[in-house]
């Protein structure tokens, strides 16, 4: 799966219009990054990576890239 497919389907977990994030935009200056995107973001690295990401790992994510970068 390409960067940009991984983008799109954070984009869908998130509801944002397709192509709107970057690897390098911060995850605190998105306000749709809310609580239940975090868990949003939670199941859709189990179920479509099949990696389990914790609520501290996620805490520890300052960027869009950041998350690319574990569902890689």
């Amino acid at each position: 799966m390409t960067v940009q497919e991984k983008l799109n389907l954070i984009e869908e977990a998130l509801e944002l219009d397709v192509n709107s994030l970057t690897e390098d935009k911060a995850l605190e200056d998105i306000p749709e990054y809310d609580s239940m995107a975090k868990l949003t973001i939670i199941v859709l690295a189990d179920d479509e990576f099949g990696k389990k990401l914790t609520g501290e790992q996620l805490r520890d994510f300052k960027t869009v890239g950041d998350i690319v970068a574990f569902l890689s």
